[in-house]
């Protein structure tokens, strides 16, 4: 009997938890004047209603070649099925920037001036800045719908 509370002690630990691996942020080149953005603002970003940052840069937005890492949360921020975020991508193919890895995403987001992607929040580094979305950061319950 003993063990058997120890092991539900564990169990209910072990779900208790968080799990981080779905965690994503919003970054931007490290130079931009945007700290924060809301999820209405970063959906227009997307959908490319807006196009230019505040200081004239075109926006160009970064992913991920195996979309599985964003293609959750850009569906819900965007309200879009998986196939209708597929072609919204083939149809602005031009204007987006795809790249294989998290360490090639924060290379490009850090050598253009306009650049926006999603990454793993353990893949963030000091060369790129993280935006607050609807005032939060990262990690804070509510940062990014997923």
């Amino acid at each position: 009997m003993k063990l058997y509370r120890v092991c539900a002690a564990l169990l209910l630990l072990v779900f208790s938890v968080p799990c981080f691996a779905h965690h994503l942020a919003v970054i931007v080149n490290k130079n931009n004047a945007v700290d924060s953005v809301t999820s209405s603002h970063l959906s227009d970003i997307f959908r490319y209603e807006v196009n230019k940052w505040p200081s004239g840069n075109p926006i160009l937005l970064v992913l991920h070649s195996n979309l599985s890492t964003e293609s959750q949360t850009l569906q819900h921020l965007n309200k879009m099925s998986a196939a209708e975020l597929k072609a919204h991508i083939a149809a602005h193919k031009d204007s987006i920037h795809i790249v294989n890895t998290d360490e090639d995403l924060l290379k490009e987001v850090e050598s253009n001036p306009g650049a926006i992607a999603l990454v793993d929040v353990r893949s963030i580094n000091d060369h790129v800045k993280v935006v607050k979305v609807d005032g939060k950061l990262p990690m804070e319950s509510g940062y990014l719908p997923h």
